[in-house]
């Protein structure tokens, strides 16, 4: 097995038909590819094993994940070039893996498996989702996803997060820190609904309680918070314990399916419908409606994905959906704001900020680098694995314009009657950079 590196990275470009983009370190020592481009390291068989078994984006997760693959060099700049090869591909550049099993390349794929080894791979690791059960987007299923995610240590989140424990995207200005930009982020959200002393705000998929602190301490809201996290219940009601705010927020471990206490004179929804589903989207969108108050308000802050032709309206990520949020759907912004009228909303504002994720992700990879060995602690080595490539990947993918984030202000306009919104709609923004 003496260079196989040299064997691997000749396999390859044969199969891509084209140089590879990346340099490669295998399990032997030896390394091939372009000089001065980062290096794929593939420490073990095992790893070559996956990746043929299971071609594209999940096959490589799971070699990562068990670190039986890894990168020396900048991360971003490897993602960046192999994003062709995993998420980019079209008819002519099907990707290493699956270019394996087209039968015009047969004595290839039958040379890079003989450089695997013929026995199968190892299991998925421990952290892949396992024994989900009842349909998509039941009630009983969503708790196991929404726990799978959330419920891994609310020290893990603080050390990602940092101080403000918003997991969303942030709203920079130039030369700002992390919990600038997400107390920002906070206020264009207040700002956008209008709220005032006494308003009644229902933040569905409250987290950590930051948006119902901002709301209340800031503006003297009303706030009921519900996510179906237990311990992201517990850390917000710690929270506002300490503020002294119990008074003005409740928060509860509570389905938004379930929240019949309306009206409300604004909901926020941030980062919370990815979780929906296609099945339940309109069901969603009609809730929300039937909360509000005549006049009401709804932000609903939302990561999309851009339209493919030939396309189920929905996509499911492999690795997202087997390692971070299981049964998380994007849709096109489209489809979004369709379904926000189909309600009965009247969309009046759509704000894209899509760059500010890109740079809210880096910071959270920052975060977690810095303070390797104890998330390791916290979580185990390949949560935490799973962890880094997912923000960073998505860092790249914000980057490269693959997904967006967008902001949607809706209105439950009477009929007749007016939205209530100013002449100029982004008068929440006047007076700032």
């Amino acid at each position: 097995m003496a260079d196989a590196a040299s064997r691997l990275a000749n396999l390859a470009e044969e199969l891509l038909g084209g140089p590879l983009p990346v340099r490669l370190r295998a399990w032997d020592g030896s390394e091939a590819g372009p000089a001065g481009a980062p290096v794929l390291i593939l420490r073990d068989r095992r790893a070559l094993r996956r990746m043929i078994w299971k071609p594209g984006e999940l096959g490589v997760v799971r070699a990562w994940v068990a670190g039986e693959l890894d990168v020396e060099g900048d991360l971003y700049e490897v993602l960046d070039r192999l994003s062709g090869l995993l998420w980019e591909r079209d008819g002519d550049s099907p990707g290493l893996f699956a270019a394996a099993r087209d039968p015009r390349l047969r004595a290839a794929a039958r040379s890079l498996l003989r450089l695997a080894g013929p026995v199968p791979p190892p299991a998925p690791p421990a952290e892949e989702v396992r024994g989900r059960s009842g349909g998509r987007h039941t009630r009983r299923r969503d708790r196991q996803a929404i726990s799978h995610h959330y419920d891994v240590g609310n020290e893990f989140y603080e050390l990602v997060l940092g101080p403000s424990m918003v997991y969303s995207c942030a709203y920079w200005t130039p030369g700002g820190t992390l919990e600038e930009a997400q107390r920002d982020k906070l206020d264009l959200v207040a700002r956008k609904l209008d709220l005032k002393e006494g308003d009644r705000l229902l933040d569905v998929g409250c987290g950590w309680g930051s948006m119902a602190l901002h709301a209340a301490r800031e503006y003297g809201a009303r706030v009921v918070g519900v996510t179906l996290s237990r311990e992201q219940a517990t850390y917000a009601r710690k929270r506002i314990a300490e503020e002294g705010l119990t008074d003005r927020i409740e928060i509860r471990v509570q389905d938004y399916r379930d929240v019949t206490d309306g009206p409300y004179d604004a909901i926020s929804s941030i980062g919370m419908a990815e979780h929906v589903g296609a099945v339940r989207y309109r069901e969603y969108a009609d809730v929300l409606y039937g909360l509000l108050a005549p006049g009401g308000r709804l932000l609903n802050h939302q990561i999309s994905r851009r339209p493919e032709p030939d396309e189920a309206a929905y996509a499911i990520d492999p690795f997202i959906d087997a390692y971070v949020f299981p049964d998380g759907e994007l849709a096109p912004m489209g489809r979004t704001l369709t379904a926000l009228e189909d309600a009965g909303f009247e969309v009046r504002d759509v704000e894209a900020l899509r760059e500010h994720y890109a740079l809210t992700l880096r910071r959270w990879v920052a975060n977690l680098e810095a303070d390797w060995d104890r998330a390791v602690r916290l979580v185990s080595p390949g949560r935490a694995r799973v962890w880094r490539l997912y923000m960073a990947a998505s860092a790249v993918s914000f980057e490269r314009n693959r997904i967006g984030v967008n902001q949607f202000l809706a209105v439950k306009t009477p009929v007749p009657g007016t939205s209530g919104l100013p002449l100029r709609t982004r008068a929440w923004t006047e007076g700032t950079d």
